[in-house]
């Protein structure tokens, strides 16, 4: 047994003895889930987000994320993870009701896509806040191509209860502040999801496939399995591999965020957002007066991060 291993078990024979371990279960969770919605043809929808579920700017539980087609869902915090998932459901079916001879995509990988220019940006009205959102949007296409960002994910948000954090603190008898001791432990989840994490897509991935027309003229290394679809044997998530939804200029960018410390990752993106980028700079910030990026930096703003796990 490693000193890891045994510090760990210490940890949760401890925790059972002050019966902190059922305070776990108070935490709270929430979802993000994104959906294509496709047209009758089998190819992204062309029509805009419907007005009839709402804004996507203020509506706080359907909005859209890089395209007018990429429709986001979103439950409120909640202590089961039984009721986020029901809450899901009938945000699902309340859209799925209102459209008009479309679907809703189910898997991560795209459906039929005729290159970046069929696919519509995500709208967000002429106020300042809509007009950032999509302008952000916008210099994500100029950046990593548009194909890319219509790989649909699902985003798990989790908080600790607050009834544990005392406990927890009194057990571990921390020389930090509680806020600190909080963040520091936190800081610990994020490194440890990024060690063991893969093992949740490649336990319960569902996506080996990919449809050809996701590739354009691009050459891929995949197997054929018909006339339109291309797969990987073992894959069980392709949007989580080599392919997927990554931000591939990143290492060349000089972008690392720190995971040392919520101080250390907070300065790292804070350097992020205000360092230019030469490469960013040759796209333009302004071009024949419509707004290609928010700004030239090595990150437009923070969400453009892209990792497995966030603080």
């Amino acid at each position: 047994m490693t000193e890891l291993d045994a510090k760990l078990e210490q940890r949760l024979i401890a925790l059972r003895k002050d019966n902190a371990a059922e305070k776990l279960s108070g935490g709270l969770r929430g979802l993000e889930k994104e959906s294509l919605r496709v047209a009758e043809t089998g190819g992204i929808a062309q029509t805009p987000h419907p007005q009839c579920i709402g804004a996507a700017l203020t509506n706080p539980w359907i909005t859209t994320d890089y395209s007018e087609a990429l429709t986001e869902f979103i439950t409120p915090p909640m202590v089961s993870s039984e009721d986020a998932l029901c809450f899901l459901q009938d945000v699902q079916t309340f859209v799925y009701r209102r459209l008009q001879n479309e679907k809703l995509w189910a898997t991560s990988m795209p459906c039929i896509l005729q290159g970046g220019s069929n696919i519509p940006l995500a709208q967000y009205g002429a106020s300042n806040a809509g007009t950032m959102k999509t302008v952000y949007r916008r210099g994500l296409g100029y950046r990593y191509g548009r194909v890319m960002q219509v790989i649909s994910g699902v985003h798990f948000n989790y908080s600790v209860a607050e009834t544990f954090w005392q406990v927890y603190y009194k057990l571990e008898n921390s020389a930090l502040s509680l806020q600190a001791f909080r963040n520091d432990s936190y800081m610990g989840l994020v490194r440890n999801l990024q060690r063991f994490g893969w093992l949740i897509p490649y336990l319960m991935g569902a996506s080996p496939a990919v449809c050809q027309s996701f590739f354009g003229d691009k050459l891929t290394e995949l197997d054929v399995f018909d006339n339109s679809t291309y797969y990987e044997p073992y894959a069980t998530s392709l949007r989580m591999g080599d392919i997927g939804y990554q931000n591939s200029k990143e290492e060349g960018l000089g972008i690392k965020a720190s995971y040392d410390s919520l101080e250390n990752y907070v300065e790292s993106l804070r350097c992020a957002i205000s360092t230019p980028a030469a490469l960013w700079e040759n796209i333009g910030v302004v071009v024949d007066g419509q707004w290609r990026q928010l700004n030239a930096n090595i990150l437009q703003i923070e969400n453009e991060y892209y990792s497995t796990v966030r603080p």
